[in-house]
């Protein structure tokens, strides 16, 4: 595939967008938004701002350490219930049964054990990611080829071994396809605890927005969440696909 059809999709996209987004301005007018040129111009504005740093820091923080825990956490209980049965039988659907329940309703729980803060964000950021993650790891062990795992059992693999050697390597695609969900998710999640329970952090500020009606913070902060959402996204669909296409 060349590069002008790589960049084909991605560029139409966006320019759809672009007009999509000028005529919903036309439409609606300055009460609710702002026009793509004067949120670009905002977004400039804001970045050159050095009170602005400090929240994007704060957000990134949280995301990034939410994000390691989300990782760890999906990735080492989905092979744990993935490889065990009888243990992914019996916990698996508590998992999907926690899934299903609105993480909103968890957060004064989150807020009485880990206080106000930091700490609160991160939590509610990985109970969003490591859901989805465990889960896609424990289908992906499940649909490991028998013949590998019996060649393991052959060649008297221990679990240590039998896990980085033959399942990791043989479900890497389907995890990191999970992996790559789980990270949509706890951005959301870090973005919603920055919004019900923060004093710094993007989610703060769009809250703050919201509640003064200023339109050019709440645009350009949404604006700077999509950019970075969307290129992190991106990145991450790549690689997703170049494992995919090793199997």
């Amino acid at each position: 595939m060349s590069a002008g059809r790589t960049w084909r999709g991605p560029l139409l996209m966006v320019i759809g967008l672009l007009v999509g987004w000028q005529a919903l301005y036309a439409a609606v007018g300055d009460i609710a938004l702002r026009s793509p040129a004067d949120t670009i111009r905002y977004t400039v504005t804001l970045l050159g701002k050095e009170t602005f740093w400090p929240h994007l820091w704060e957000s990134m923080r949280a995301f990034a350490v939410a994000i390691v825990i989300a990782v760890a956490a999906g990735v080492g209980i989905g092979l744990a219930l993935g490889f065990g049965r009888m243990a992914g039988q019996v916990f698996e659907p508590m998992l999907v049964a926690l899934y299903s329940v609105p993480k909103v309703t968890l957060y004064p729980i989150l807020l009485l054990t880990f206080g106000l803060g930091i700490s609160a964000k991160i939590a509610f950021g990985a109970l969003h990611g490591f859901i989805p993650i465990a889960l896609f790891t424990i289908n992906a062990v499940r649909n490991v080829r028998p013949i590998l795992v019996k060649t393991g059992r052959v060649l008297n693999y221990g679990t240590g071994d039998m896990v980085w050697r033959i399942l990791i390597p043989a479900a890497l695609p389907e995890i990191f396809s999970g992996i790559r969900i789980g990270v949509s998710l706890t951005l959301i999640g870090t973005l919603l605890g920055e919004m019900f329970a923060s004093q710094r952090g993007l989610g703060y500020m769009l809250m703050n927005g919201i509640g003064l009606h200023n339109v050019d913070v709440i645009m350009a902060i949404t604006f700077i969440l999509i950019v970075f959402a969307a290129t992190v996204s991106s990145a991450l669909l790549a690689v997703d696909r170049r494992l995919h296409r090793r199997v």
